[in-house]
């Protein structure tokens, strides 16, 4: 019903109105400071043009394994490259990403793979001794995908039918990702630890983690090109949205 002569003419067109997500950060940056160093871990160094494509590769990949809106990819990940990439890629197909607590016993894990209804599990090879056993208790049957984190040098299993690199190299650099239809739909999934019972599920929405995001440089005061040292891990509420935030400034 038109109430004003604001009401009539006015409509929410691409070029005054997108739904809100975090996703469009990385593309600003790798747009704005292509060279710009992204990601430091160890002595690999990566710019966002470099990142930007990886995340793209890593939705192209997963959109090729049938991965579409509203299925769930998780990942048993520490804070290294492939978890920045997994926090832009996952959502680039409209799918939730599902950050494991890589502290927890593989009975916890299984309840989260089994209650998430996990399609993808992206895992570093030095969480096989948690995940092997939970894999093999979950009634879920993911395609399970083997990260090797150069900084690792323990000795543990592969459990995937594929490599993370591997995986990455299917996928196309030049992926043209989904917006979302609406900025509530659901961008990632966590669960609390299990402390009172089975662990319980908290959803965010692509709005949320992108006001979130902005939020956590407006308090923290951050200046442009910021150096962020990972001390938080990013499993944890997906590192309180700094993920995104980085990205931002």
């Amino acid at each position: 019903m038109i109430t004003s002569s604001y009401d009539a003419h006015l409509e929410k067109k691409p070029a005054n109105f997108q739904p809100l997500t975090p996703i469009s950060f990385l593309e600003r940056a790798a747009l704005v400071f292509p060279d710009h160093v992204a990601i430091v871990h160890g002595r690999l160094r990566r710019t966002y043009r470099e990142f930007y494509a990886r995340a793209r590769r890593l939705g192209s990949a997963l959109e090729r394994r049938g991965i579409k809106h509203g299925d769930t990819v998780s990942v048993m990940l520490a804070n290294t490259p492939a978890m920045l990439e997994c926090h832009y890629g996952v959502p680039m197909t409209g799918a939730v990403l599902n950050t494991l607590n890589t502290r927890l016993d593989s009975a916890t894990i299984a309840f989260t793979l089994d209650h998430g209804e996990t399609k993808v599990l992206i895992t570093d090879r030095e969480f096989s001794s948690a995940v092997k056993p939970a894999l093999e208790r979950a009634e879920a049957r993911p395609l399970v995908i083997d990260y090797d984190d150069p900084e690792f040098d323990g000795a543990a299993e592969t459990l995937g039918s594929q490599e993370y690199e591997a995986f990455l190299a299917e996928g196309d650099p030049g992926y043209e990702r989904s917006h979302p239809g609406d900025e509530w739909d659901a961008i990632s999934l966590n669960y609390t630890s299990g402390t009172t019972g089975n662990p319980k599920g908290v959803v965010y929405h692509h709005r949320g983690a992108y006001l979130l995001a902005i939020g956590n440089v407006v308090t923290c005061g951050m200046s442009k090109h910021p150096v962020y040292l990972w001390t938080l891990p990013m499993f944890h509420c997906n590192g309180w949205c700094f993920p995104w935030s980085i990205s931002v400034v």
